[in-house]
């Protein structure tokens, strides 16, 4: 018996943004069907050094396939500066729901990256204008090269304006994109205006208020993953239409956690979750007016949905550019 094993550069050959879009939008679709099983994310916290595990299991079922599988990831903020390694690592465990024999091992970061991406572009899809033409960006790093792919694949998107205190991150943002986009660069007031905007950051201070977006603008909050964290201040999210990835998770530590825990927003202010809109339950933006705010944590069923593509894209091929893990089957 043996398992693939796919390192960063694999994942993002076959991670194709479409492919994982599809992918994500039918593990939504099956979560909100009550056809997934998804314990929360355990923790365990590693003080002595500064950081944590995290893990992430889920199982889907969407019809034509279902997948199983098990992220394993960390976040040690020491191991920069101490250890030469980043901030956060992590491997996806892909399983065969049936049998239980790990199909793949492979990168967990480009796994989680795609994944993010794709779910805010399956929002995009659902909730912004369909002439949406202008894209905001606020946070030039990875993700945003990542947004714009996804983005850009549900809406005829002509220019973007993206912000970031990073000049070098700036640069290689407008390299990448001025050749199928009218690129600019400018504050964070300036992105907020167009018709979808991104956050990207890890931000603490709200930086985008009611006054500095469109009267349609479409919202990706995706920078809030932690308790304290908040890009959108309390007057925008009280006038949005909010949708959710998860409620446990947003109210703990996605873009809505602080308002809520101020008492500033409660349930009476959340739309819905993204799976609703998919299946039908709630209306998406062909009923909707106003502005719209996706409140992206990141979920596990997208995780295995994402390596659902990866493995299936790939185990067809030949190449010798893929490594294999063999197993002891007597083990």
């Amino acid at each position: 018996m043996s398992s693939f094993l796919f390192d960063r550069s694999a994942v993002a050959e076959h991670a194709e943004i479409p492919a994982v879009m599809d992918a994500v939008e039918q593990a939504f679709a099956a979560h909100a069907r009550g056809e997934s099983v998804m314990p929360a994310k355990t923790y365990i916290d590693l003080p002595a050094y500064n950081g944590d595990f995290r893990s992430m299991p889920a199982y889907i079922d969407v019809g034509d396939w279902d997948a199983a599988g098990v992220k394993w990831v960390n976040v040690h903020p020491d191991n920069p500066d101490r250890h030469d390694l980043p901030t956060v690592l992590g491997m996806y465990i892909y399983s065969d729901p049936a049998t239980a024999r790990p199909l793949a091992v492979m990168d967990g970061i480009e796994l989680t990256k795609r994944r993010t991406a794709a779910a805010a572009g399956v929002a995009t899809d659902h909730l912004a204008i369909p002439e949406a033409s202008t894209l905001g960006i606020i946070g030039a790093g990875a993700q945003s090269h990542l947004q714009v792919a996804a983005i850009a694949a549900v809406r005829p998107i002509e220019s973007i304006t993206v912000a970031d205190r990073d000049q070098q991150a700036l640069e290689q943002f407008v390299d990448a994109f001025s050749g199928d986009f009218a690129v600019t660069t400018g504050s964070a007031t300036d992105a907020a205006v167009c018709d979808v905007l991104c956050t990207l950051t890890p931000v603490t201070e709200p930086m985008v208020s009611l006054q500095d977006v469109g009267p349609e603008t479409h919202i990706n909050a995706i920078g809030a993953d932690a308790p304290g964290k908040q890009e959108l201040a309390v007057d925008l999210l009280s006038a949005a239409t909010i949708v959710i990835d998860d409620y446990e998770q947003c109210v703990h530590s996605g873009e809505i956690n602080v308002p809520w825990a101020a008492g500033d927003l409660g349930d009476e202010d959340v739309y819905a979750e993204l799976g609703a809109l998919i299946v039908g339950d709630r209306a998406g933006r062909q009923e909707l007016t106003g502005r719209t705010v996706f409140d992206s944590t990141g979920l596990a069923i997208q995780d295995v949905a994402a390596a659902h593509v990866v493995y299936e894209r790939a185990k067809g091929r030949t190449s010798d550019t893929f490594d294999f893990l063999e197993l002891d089957q007597d083990t």
